[in-house]
C-alpha cells in the first residue's frame, strides 16, 4: 500500500495559513464526516475500502469510509505523526514521536496490537512499509538515520524486533519516505534537515538496506524536498509533486516536470495527483496538461492519498479550525468546460440566440450532441428543446422563442463519454412582459374607530393568472403586516376584503405575475379616529343653558375629568380648557396628559371661587403631537361647566 506525508515545516506552514483562512473552507462537514485538527500522515486501505488519517494534536487516529464518512476511530495513541500499511492490509501501523513508539493496530477494529518502543530522543517521525519490514526515519537535522520493525519478531523473546542506524552518514534530519506497491523491496529517502535537497533509493528487500541510488544535495537538482514519490514503472522519483528525477545509473538527474505543484501522491497506475495551492490535479504519466483538475479550498488542500484501486483521491481539506476528509471521484475523467451565454433580456415572443463553448484538456469525440432545456412561468419543471451539435471548435448556438416572460433559464447539458465526464450550465434571460392595471379604493378616507371597512382591488387584462393577495399593515411597529384575503378576482376583476380600523392602515393588493404579465401591487392608506370620551364628576346638577346642557358646580368645588381614550404606549390625549366671555368662547388653557395602560387621565380642573363663570373642556388625540402616529387625529366632545353660588 503507498503511503507518504508531507514535511514538517510545510505541514505547519499548511496548518497556520489554513487557520487565517478557515472561513473560506471548500465545504461544511457534517456530523458523520471525518475530521482531524492537526493532520498526522493518511493511508487508504483498499482491502477494507478505509482512509485512515493520524490526529497528531488530538493523539488519535480516524477511520472513514470511500465516501469520506467516519466509521471508527482510536484516542490515546499519542502524537502521531505518520501513518503506513502493512502489505496486506491488515495491520496499520503509527508514528508516535512524543512517546518514542511505533504503534501497531489492528486495521479492521483500530485495536492496538503492539507497541514498539524506538530507542531514540528524536522520532520516529515517518513511516512505510517495504520488504516485509517497517521502515521508519528518527533524528535530528545533523544526525538523521534510519530504523526498522521486523513484524514478525515477537516482541516479547530475545531479539528486539526494532533495529536502528540501518543507513547511517547518509541522512540528515528526520527523512520523508514513500515506497511503490509496484516495487514492493524498494525505499524512496527524501532529507528534511540542512541539506534539504539529498536523496537516495534503496534496495530493502534483503537483510540490510543497500543503496540504489544516492544524490549529494546541493540545490542545483531540486529547491529542497518537502514531497517525494517513487513512480511506478519507471526508475524515477517525483519530488515536491512537480519535478521528476532519474535514477537508472546510481545518480540522478532531471528527467521532466509537472506545472507548479506542492506536493503530490501517486496511483498504482501512474496517475499523479498534485496539490497546487487550492486545487488538486491530475495527471497522467509524463503529461503536461491536467485529465483533472478539483477545486478544494481557498486555504488550500492539506494532503491528498489515492484508493489503491486508483478509483478516487483522499483530499484533507481545511473546514473550520482543522481538516475534514473530502473523496474525490472520477478521477480518470477528464472534467469539460461549458460556457453558456443568453441574452441579459429579450421580448417575449421574439426571437432570440444562445452562444456558448465546450472544451477540455482531453480532446472531446466528433460531434457531441448537448441537451438543452428551457424553464420558465409556463414550464415550472423544464421543458426540453432540440439537441445542438458542438462545432468542430468547439462553439456551439441555438434560437429559440420564448413563450413566456419573467427569468427565462436555458441550461445545456454534456452527458459525458468514456473519457469525459458530464458537464452543465445554464445562463437566465429577462424576457419582457406586459403591465397590467392593479387599484384599491379608498385612499385617504378617514374613519370612525373600529368601522369595519371593505376595501375592493380591481384588476385589469391578465393572462392566466387572476389571483390577488389583499394584505393589511396597521400602522405602529408592534402589528406586523398581515394577508387578509388571497383569492380569484370576479367577473368585473374586483376582489374585497374587510378591515376593522382601529389604527390608520395600509392596504395593499398583489399581483404575482403570469407568464405574460408582469407582477404588480397598489397601495390605499386609511385613517382610523381613536375612541374618546370624558366623564365630569363632582358637579351638583345637570341643567340647560342656551342650546347646551351643562354640569353645575358651586363656585368652591374642583371640577374632576376623566378621559378616556384609545390606548398606545406613550400616548397622551390634549386637555383644551375655553373661558365664555362677552358673547364669545376664548381658550384658556391647553396641555398633555399621558394616559394610564387603561387608557384613562384624569385631571382635576381648579375652583374659580367667583359664582357665574362658564367654561367648556374637551380631549384631543393629535397626530404626532400626543406621543404616536397610528390614529387620525381625534377631537372629543365638549363638555361644558357653569360655577354657581
Amino acid at each position: 500500500m503507498r503511503t507518504r506525508s508531507i514535511s514538517t515545516a510545510t505541514a505547519l506552514a499548511v496548518l497556520f495559513s489554513s487557520a487565517a483562512l478557515s472561513v473560506v473552507a471548500a465545504g461544511t462537514a457534517s456530523a458523520a464526516s471525518a475530521t482531524v485538527t492537526s493532520p498526522g500522515g493518511i493511508v487508504a486501505d483498499g482491502a477494507l475500502q478505509r482512509v485512515f488519517v493520524g490526529d497528531s494534536s488530538a493523539g488519535r487516529i480516524v477511520a472513514a469510509n470511500y465516501s469520506g464518512s467516519l466509521v471508527d476511530s482510536v484516542s490515546g495513541i499519542g502524537q502521531v505523526s505518520d501513518l503506513a500499511l502493512s502489505e496486506d492490509g491488515a495491520t496499520l501501523y503509527a508514528a508516535v514521536p512524543d512517546l518514542h513508539e511505533i504503534v501497531a493496530l489492528d486495521a479492521a477494529t483500530l485495536d492496538v496490537k503492539t507497541r514498539y518502543t524506538v530507542s531514540t530522543n528524536t522520532g520516529p517521525r515517518y513511516v512505510a512499509f517495504a520488504g516485509g519490514k517497517l521502515w521508519f526515519s528518527y533524528g535530528d537535522q545533523w544526525d538523521g538515520n534510519l530504523g526498522s520493525v521486523d513484524p514478525t519478531v515477537d516482541p516479547a523473546g530475545e531479539t528486539d524486533p526494532v533495529a536502528l542506524a540501518q543507513y547511517s552518514n547518509r541522512v540528515w534530519g528526520q527523512a520523508l519516505l514513500d515506497t511503490d506497491p509496484n516495487q514492493p523491496g524498494v525505499l524512496a529517502v527524501g532529507e528534511t534537515g540542512i541539506s534539504t535537497d539529498s536523496m537516495a533509493v534503496l534496495d530493502v528487500s534483503g537483510a540490510t538496506p543497500q543503496e540504489v541510488a544516492w544524490y549529494q544535495g546541493d540545490y542545483s537538482l531540486n529547491s529542497g524536498i518537502g514531497d517525494i514519490d517513487l513512480v511506478p514503472g519507471a526508475s524515477q522519483v517525483l519530488v515536491n509533486g512537480k519535478d521528476r528525477d532519474a535514477y537508472a545509473d546510481g545518480t540522478f538527474k532531471a528527467a521532466g516536470s509537472y506545472p507548479s505543484g506542492q506536493r503530490a501522491d501517486i496511483a498504482a497506475n501512474g496517475l499523479i495527483a498534485q496539490i497546487s495551492g487550492s486545487k488538486v490535479a491530475v495527471y497522467k504519466p509524463n503529461a503536461t496538461q491536467p485529465v483533472r483538475t478539483y477545486t478544494t479550498s481557498s486555504a488550500g488542500t492539506g494532503d491528498v492519498a489515492w484508493a489503491p484501486d486508483s478509483s478516487r483521491i483522499f483530499a484533507l481539506v481545511p473546514s473550520g479550525s482543522g481538516y475534514v476528509v473530502k473523496a474525490l471521484t472520477g478521477p480518470t475523467l477528464n472534467a469539460p468546460t461549458l460556457t453558456v451565454n443568453a441574452p441579459s433580456s429579450a421580448p417575449r415572443a421574439k426571437k432570440l440566440t444562445v452562444k456558448g463553448k465546450l472544451s477540455a484538456t482531453v480532446p472531446l469525440p466528433t460531434g457531441v450532441k448537448l441537451q438543452v432545456t428551457r424553464t420558465d412561468l409556463a414550464s415550472p419543471d423544464g421543458k426540453a428543446l432540440p439537441a445542438v451539435t458542438v462545432k468542430a471548435d468547439g462553439t456551439y448556438s441555438f434560437t429559440d422563442t420564448p413563450p413566456a416572460g419573467g427569468t427565462v433559464t436555458y441550461k445545456v447539458s454534456y452527458a459525458g463519454d468514456a473519457e469525459h465526464s458530464s458537464a452543465s450550465a445554464s445562463d437566465k434571460v429577462a424576457v419582457s412582459r406586459a403591465a397590467t392595471a392593479l387599484s384599491v379604493n379608498k385612499n385617504g378616507n378617514i374613519y370612525k374607530y373600529g368601522t369595519d371597512v371593505s376595501f375592493t382591488a380591481h384588476l385589469g387584462t391578465t393572462y392566466s393568472n387572476r389571483t390577488v393577495e389583499i394584505w393589511a399593515d396597521p400602522f405602529g411597529g408592534d402589528k406586523p403586516k398581515k394577508l387578509i384575503k388571497t383569492g380569484k378576482v370576479n367577473s368585473h376583476g374586483n376582489l374585497s376584503a374587510t378591515v376593522d380600523m382601529t389604527r390608520d392602515t395600509t392596504v395593499t393588493a398583489v399581483f404575482k405575475g403570469d407568464a405574460r404579465y408582469a407582477p404588480k401591487s397598489a397601495k390605499a392608506t386609511a385613517y382610523a379616529r381613536v375612541r374618546v370620551s370624558t366623564a365630569v364628576s363632582k358637579h351638583y346638577k345637570t341643567g340647560r343653558i342656551g342650546s347646551h346642557t351643562y354640569y353645575w358646580f358651586h363656585k368652591s368645588t374642583d371640577p374632576l375629568l376623566t378621559t378616556s381614550m384609545t390606548y398606545y404606549p406613550g400616548r397622551q390625549q390634549r386637555f383644551d380648557l375655553q373661558v365664555y366671555y362677552n358673547g364669545s368662547w376664548y381658550s384658556a388653557d391647553s396641555e398633555y396628559f399621558a394616559l394610564g395602560t387603561n387608557g384613562k387621565s384624569a385631571v382635576r380642573l381648579g375652583a374659580p371661587d367667583e359664582a357665574g363663570i362658564k367654561a367648556r373642556m374637551r380631549s384631543v388625540y393629535v397626530n404626532g403631537s400626543s406621543g404616536d402616529t397610528v390614529n387620525s387625529t381625534t377631537y372629543g366632545s365638549w363638555k361644558y361647566l357653569y360655577f354657581s353660588n
